[in-house]
């Protein structure tokens, strides 16, 4: 593009392309929605006149925008007017918080809350309706657990989605009961898919501000393309017309690669892909649940759990079906990602996958791993022979407060624990490694999984060097697998994830040089500046000469 003159041009003394391992000192010149180039400050001056806007951002890094590989959208969106129950340490100051969030929403249908959650609470049992009916005898509530694989629910709640002593459990889920075979009020996997259309009356206005309150929250956080994994276990949520309707409007300031169910009927996928293939919007491929969690002892392991021998957890679909679903999307150019959470879920992920390339021949299918919290030693390798991208989350290493009250080092023991979230071990194997969130289990906030990636501490700052501190990973590779990991991870590696000249202008700023700065200054910092497809999205103390 020689010869062409920036509409704007942004310099700083640090800029991180994720080519280079550091920061370099420049400019980059930016035309329309693509990057010019980027050169000293000296040769820049050859893409400027007088109406090239300038912004000289000193010592501030400069780099791509992250692009956040695992979020639930509408879920999260649904999170940020809802309660949060983190806080919570019973049962019964839970079903207070409920309340009194309920008093100040009157006018709401249901009642939606998430991330309590009875691990950390001092009798650990799950949590009944009665605690709910109490105060809410006349509101239905729903209230996702923190990993959102289960829900609590009042009586009235159960009632109005039909749900009593004789509905059975739906495949692969749960309706909890007591002893006389009546629901408790907790609905497990699957069993939640009962509850669908308490999602479905949330109304169209109510869609549109949670998207709209989303798309500033990325913003402001340096997000600049997301994955939605649409399905959880039983429900689908999201609306794609309400994301369509914003990127024909030119609203959609956050990419969105979102996925549909692997379920054995292809025809909705198909009509999918054919329909969404734009670089804002776009269909992602399919995804599925292989097993839930450890802290629940529903993740699948390779052996027993350590603090409960008589179980190895379970996969949430019978390994034939998953594997012949997996063969015939597979057979139809479909990509596929795989919640897996337990070494053998992990392992069950990866023999899908072989057993497609055995069926269907090898291809750039990019299929992926989601999670990879535990893995069995012998199938570290099988990632990079197979091509599976690892898309991990590393916030998930610090689901508890306190590193002693660590569930996962009663659950895989000793011996297992040195597997456990091996995130350099991955990398150093070759795979291809994509960070994300998993937004709403966890915040948004990519620096707080940049943190936990290169420091593997608690908040309590414990262990002292990290748990499993040769796991840990510098600066430069975690935001790498923030931006171009997650690139490749969406097939978009040759339109973004690098600064470079011809990409697209997916670019954030942040108020300091993360590489010239301390973990917990790191986990501080904020982006001052997000552009997105070459416009400006977010602005905060610009600097313009």
């Amino acid at each position: 593009m020689t010869g062409s003159i920036a509409d704007t041009v942004l310099k700083s003394n640090a800029i991180f392309t994720g080519v280079e391992e550091n920061p370099i000192s420049g400019a980059v010149a930016i035309k329309d929605n693509t990057i010019l180039t980027i050169t000293t400050t000296e040769e820049i001056k050859n893409c400027m006149d007088s109406n090239t806007k300038v912004y000289d951002f000193g010592n501030k890094l400069i780099m791509p925008g992250f692009q956040d590989f695992h979020i639930h959208l509408f879920l999260g969106g649904l999170s940020e007017v809802s309660v949060s129950l983190l806080k919570a340490k019973s049962e019964t100051e839970a079903a207070h918080m409920v309340k009194a969030f309920a008093d100040t929403r009157p006018d709401d249908e249901w009642i939606f809350g998430f991330r309590w959650y009875h691990v950390y609470w001092k009798n650990k049992k799950l949590p009944t309706k009665h605690s709910l009916d109490c105060l809410l005898p006349d509101r239905p509530v729903f209230l996702f657990n923190d990993e959102c694989h289960g829900a609590w629910l009042n009586s009235r709640a159960l009632e109005l989605l039909g749900i009593n002593r004789n509905t059975s459990n739906p495949p692969f889920g749960k309706i909890e009961k007591d002893e006389d075979g009546e629901p408790t009020g907790f609905l497990f996997e699957t069993a939640m898919g009962f509850a669908q259309k308490a999602f479905d009356q949330i109304s169209l206005t109510q869609k549109i501000n949670m998207l709209e309150r989303f798309l500033q929250k990325a913003a402001r956080l340096g997000i600049t393309s997301v994955s939605d994994m649409l399905p959880l276990p039983g429900l689908e949520l999201g609306d794609l017309e309400i994301y369509k309707k914003f990127e024909d409007e030119g609203r959609l300031t956050t990419r969105i690669h979102f996925l549909a169910a692997l379920d054995g009927d292809l025809e909705k996928a198909r009509v999918l892909r054919n329909r969404f293939q734009s670089n804002t919007l776009r269909f992602s491929g399919l995804k599925q649940f292989l097993d839930g969690v450890p802290t629940t002892y529903t993740a699948l392991l390779v052996e027993p759990y350590s603090d409960k021998q008589n179980s190895y957890g379970s996969t949430l679909i019978p390994s034939d079906l998953i594997k012949k679903w997996t063969i015939e999307a597979d057979k139809y150019d479909f990509r596929i990602r795989f919640h897996a959470c337990g070494d053998g879920a992990v392992r069950l992920g990866l023999d899908c996958f072989e057993a497609a390339q055995r069926e269907n021949g090898k291809r750039d299918s990019r299929h992926t791993i989601e999670h990879v919290e535990i893995i069995h030693p012998e199938d570290i390798d099988r990632f990079a022979t197979l091509g599976v991208i690892a898309s991990m989350q590393p916030e998930h290493l610090a689901v508890s407060e306190n590193f002693l009250d660590n569930p996962y080092l009663r659950r895989v023991g000793k011996e297992r624990e040195a597997y456990t979230f091996p995130i350099k071990t991955l990398l150093n194997s070759g795979a291809k490694l994509a960070f994300g969130t998993d937004y709403p289990v966890v915040g948004l906030e990519p620096l707080d999984e940049i943190y936990r990636a290169i420091t593997r501490v608690h908040d309590d700052g414990k262990p002292d060097g990290g748990w499993n501190p040769t796991e840990k990973i510098t600066l430069s590779e975690a935001l790498k697998a923030y931006t171009t990991g997650s690139a490749f991870g969406t097939f978009s590696e040759q339109e973004n994830g690098i600064l470079e000249a011809g990409k697209l202008a997916d670019i954030i700023v942040f108020d300091r040089n993360l590489f010239d700065s301390t973990a917990e200054e790191i986990k501080n910092a904020n982006v001052i500046f997000t552009m997105m497809n070459g416009g400006i999205v977010y602005e905060n103390q610009r600097v313009i000469t």
